[in-house]
């Protein structure tokens, strides 16, 4: 009974990490890797062609943000199930903040497969212009980019709670929990200055 009381948090934290680690390759190859590869707001025919020329690598850019997401469902459970003993309202609700913050996230990537079907779609190079067709890519970018920030509100705010959980268990180093209590302030401080100046351009 003792050692499958000790074994249980154990199971749990190996499952969140290693489904954290998959989810990094993941992250970073479709939200950070492909995009600056071949989109370049600067040069929008550029970017049309280079879409075009590797539809394939962009579509699995939206497969691999679509996937981190759903990993991320499976992350919070085992969290949960981990960081439950130590208070299980602040427990909720860090699970309650990836829940929102998924489907923000999943339905966001619509913003891509649009840039997709414009470039794609014979029926709308019959009636706009390259220049309007470039232009509807860019507003979709732009979209995209909108719609990372507001995930990224809730991406802040489950760090709070899992932040204290950590803090407050007696089985994980203390100062982890701090940073993630930082980085909740960090990915806030991001999103509220996107929204409120967006001219400033500061990231942390």
């Amino acid at each position: 009974m003792t050692k499958t009381i000790l074994e249980k948090p154990i199971i749990n934290a190996r499952i969140a990490g290693v489904l954290y680690l998959l989810m990094m390759p993941l992250g970073i190859f479709g939200i950070l890797y492909v995009p600056s590869q071949l989109i370049d707001l600067e040069n929008l025919t550029q970017t049309a062609s280079s879409i075009l020329a590797n539809q394939t690598l962009f579509r699995l850019s939206i497969l691999s943000a679509l996937i981190v997401q759903l990993l991320q469902i499976f992350v919070v459970l085992a969290l949960y199930r981990l960081l439950k003993p130590v208070n299980k309202n602040q427990a909720l609700l860090m699970v309650l903040f990836i829940l929102v913050a998924v489907p923000i996230a999943m339905l966001n990537e619509l913003n891509h497969l649009a840039v997709l079907q414009l470039l794609n779609g014979v029926e709308y190079a019959a009636v706009f212009s390259s220049d309007q067709i470039h232009a509807g890519m860019a507003f979709f970018f732009e979209l995209h980019k909108t719609g990372i920030f507001i995930a990224q509100l809730f991406w802040g705010l489950w760090l709070l709670p899992m932040g204290y959980l950590v803090y407050k268990s007696n089985y994980i180093p203390k100062f982890i929990g701090v940073l993630l209590m930082i980085g909740c302030f960090g990915y806030l401080f991001d999103s509220f200055t996107f929204f409120l100046f967006p001219e400033f351009g500061i990231t942390l």
